[in-house]
């Protein structure tokens, strides 16, 4: 079995000659008279090296040279200093690289050698346990990102229930979260208030697609009726959005971020800035910012898609209704956000149209 190594850096052969003689029956010694020496032995055996003894003031690369070259190669060995007097200065200094240890000339064999091992156990032991922790850590983001799949596939899944009842073609729920995304954008960069983080984002992007989910409680001769509702049947329409809430009330396990965004969203997404909304009438900030983007994003999708009820609009004449106030009042932070929004929804309107999304 190959020998662990270690590396004595020293310009003086007497003090490199004690140091072999007191490892060389359990390692193989390396030794280097100055720190250019030392780096080339460094890079060569930087996979074996068990601990590098190194001297301050030598010809050529001082103890200095050597520890910048570890640290600019991000070389993660034990250091222990060999010296005959550092300065105070001299010690902070290398203690601020990283040394391990100081260890004053002359050596006491049995101190040095205790010492020595001490320090290699201790880094080995360092070693196995963030490679532990870093293996768990992976295997905990396979889990979280598998869960997080699993979690999308049945959002999906679900969501996609209301368009089949719908008769609709699919694409409402993907729609809907591209414009909410690129919405959430624009809030972000221009009305930081919002506090919204990037963790935000990406949960209310997903809760988006449960803003329908209600419609599954709606009787199919309004969910699917032709033409127009009647004043009767439009107030049972209305209700989608409270029998939404009281879905994923009833199937809350965690009273997560997620769940609060996805029950605003399903609650909220009818409310209007002026009170003019339903199903609670909320008013101006009162309604979560989370609805009040997926409001807008939801009644522009509405307009440019084929419905049971309606033709399809274009995109001009979609965003012109929304900005005449045909479609009910959105705050103007919202609306700021639309106007920034134009170009890339149309976007997707056409890439929508002209394909099939995967």
């Amino acid at each position: 079995m190959e020998k662990e190594k270690i590396l004595i850096v020293d310009d003086e052969k007497m003090n490199r000659t004690l140091l072999k003689h007191i490892f060389e029956e359990q390692y193989e010694v390396l030794e280097a008279a100055n720190g250019e020496e030392a780096n080339v032995l460094l890079d060569a055996n930087i996979d074996q090296i068990q601990v590098v003894f190194l001297d301050l003031l030598m010809p050529v690369l001082d103890g200095f040279g050597v520890l910048e070259h570890m640290s600019e190669k991000k070389y993660r060995l034990p250091v222990i200093l060999i010296t005959g007097g550092a300065t105070a200065e001299s010690e902070e200094k290398a203690y601020d690289y990283g040394v391990s240890d100081i260890i004053y000339k002359p050596f006491a064999p049995r101190v040095v050698m205790r010492r020595t091992r001490n320090i290699i156990d201790l880094y080995k032991r360092t070693n196995e346990m963030e490679r532990e922790l870093e293996e768990r850590t992976r295997k905990l983001k396979e889990s979280e990102e598998k869960l997080h799949n699993n979690s999308e596939f049945l959002i999906n899944a679900l969501s996609s229930v209301v368009e089949f009842r719908s008769l609709e073609s699919g694409e409402h729920i993907r729609r809907v979260k591209f414009f909410t995304r690129i919405m959430l954008k624009y809030l972000m960069k221009y009305f930081p208030e919002y506090n919204l983080t990037d963790e935000d984002v990406e949960a209310i992007v997903r809760a988006s697609a449960l803003h329908d989910i209600g419609k599954i409680a709606i009787p199919d001769a309004i969910l699917l009726k032709p033409g127009k509702l009647t004043p009767a049947e439009y107030e049972v329409m209305k209700t989608h959005s409270v029998y939404g809430a009281e879905l994923l009330e009833k199937f809350k396990q965690d009273d997560n971020q997620f769940y609060r965004y996805c029950y605003e969203i399903c609650r909220h997404h009818h409310e209007r800035y002026d009170g003019g909304g339903y199903p609670d009438k909320l008013k101006g900030e009162e309604i979560p910012i989370s609805a009040q983007i997926v409001s807008l994003v939801d009644v522009y999708d509405a307009l440019v898609s084929k419905r049971i009820y309606k033709e399809a609009y274009t995109h001009e004449f979609a965003v012109q209704m929304i900005k005449d106030g045909e479609c009910g009042a959105f705050s103007p932070k919202i609306m700021e956000c639309f106007e920034l929004a134009y170009a890339d929804f149309f976007a997707i309107v056409e890439v929508l149209d002209s394909c099939s999304f995967v």
